[in-house]
């Protein structure tokens, strides 16, 4: 049975993403403050940072980055980084993934981890090249995993050489790191099929962090928010008519339904649901003045998904029922 589940896992997962994650080598390290480090290093394949305690100044591709603990950074490949120890010591756990396009690669992956785990400290200085028999882990599909599983469509952007993650999915991070080494380092049952799962959990993680992280700066800069209400108000506008929900609204400006919502009423002075349900009648109004449209029919063209949701909207916000408010209009006359 669970010799069957990884591969239908692994392939819906390459079906929709074009890759399947994979950590190939976790490493644990105490540094000391007095800990010589060479003056920079790079590696072949995407490296996440988790500092259990302490503080650490990074210099990654010429910028300066301070991690304090409890945070995660994500170095991309081929990046010259150099770390610099600001407490007494610093106690980190490094974890070194790419993507699979192939499934028997990524499944050769997941049989040498516990192996790489158990590498020299020498080598751990320094970090791993990708393993030669891993040649085919693809390291420049971060994107598109992301994209896949915020639901984006992705676009074609300069990638910065790393990522920080400080706000509050820290913790989720670290604790799904410390998951990832505790499983690499036992002989469990299935533990290619954990394995698997895991990643692919701590990549979603690291998606929903970066969202949260842009939402929070977008709480300090008002006009990006202000924008992205626009744009998520003409979406409503255009899109009234099609059953749409405010959550569609929130996703089509990449913003949480909670976070948007707030947004939406600060700006605009309405909820977005209130807001929709405005368009909606407004609509409505100039359907009904027409008399050979049947109530019925105005409550579909509208976007409500039954006549009766239609009715109890509509009276909510004029204050009569649908068939009422046609007969003020036309003076007389029934519909049904």
């Amino acid at each position: 049975m669970f010799e069957d589940l990884l591969p239908a896992v692994e392939k819906s997962i390459l079906e929709a993403s074009g890759s399947i994650p994979v950590v190939f080598e976790g490493i644990e390290h105490n540094f000391e403050k007095s800990t010589p480090f060479p003056t920079a290093s790079k590696h072949s394949s995407h490296e996440l940072m988790y500092l259990r305690g302490g503080r650490a100044e990074f210099q990654i591709g010429g910028r300066t980055v301070l991690l304090e603990r409890g945070s995660s950074l994500v170095i991309r490949p081929n990046v010259n980084h150099a770390i610099k120890i600001l407490s007494g010591h610093a106690d980190t756990v490094v974890l070194y993934f790419g993507f699979s396009q192939d499934i028997r690669e990524a499944q050769l992956a997941l049989r040498i981890t516990s192996e790489n785990v158990r590498q020299s400290q020498e080598s751990r200085v320094t970090g791993p090249s990708v393993p030669s028999a891993l040649r085919g882990i693809s390291t420049k599909t971060l994107e598109s995993f992301l994209d896949f599983a915020r639901g984006d469509e992705g676009e074609d952007s300069p990638a910065a050489p790393y990522l920080v993650i400080s706000g509050k999915s820290r913790q989720d991070i670290g604790a799904l790191v410390e998951r990832i080494m505790k499983e690499s380092m036992q002989d469990a049952f299935a533990k290619d099929l954990m394995m698997q799962f895991l990643a692919m959990e701590l990549l979603v993680t690291l998606s929903r962090a970066l969202r949260e992280e842009w939402e929070e700066s977008l709480r300090v800069k008002h006009g990006k928010a202000r924008e992205l209400v626009l744009i998520a108000r003409d979406f409503l506008v255009q899109n009234h008519d099609r059953g749409i929900a405010v959550a569609d609204a929130a996703a089509y400006v990449f913003l949480s339904q909670g976070y948007f919502t707030r947004a939406f009423r600060d700006e605009i002075g309405i909820s977005p649901m209130g807001f929709l349900m405005q368009v909606r009648v407004n609509h409505a109004c100039k359907l009904l003045a027409q008399k050979s449209i049947k109530v019925s029919g105005v409550a579909i063209q509208v976007g409500f998904s039954s006549p009766q949701r239609f009715n109890v909207a509509f009276r909510k916000h004029m204050g009569m029922t649908p068939m009422q408010y046609r007969q003020m209009v036309l003076g007389s006359g029934t519909d049904t």
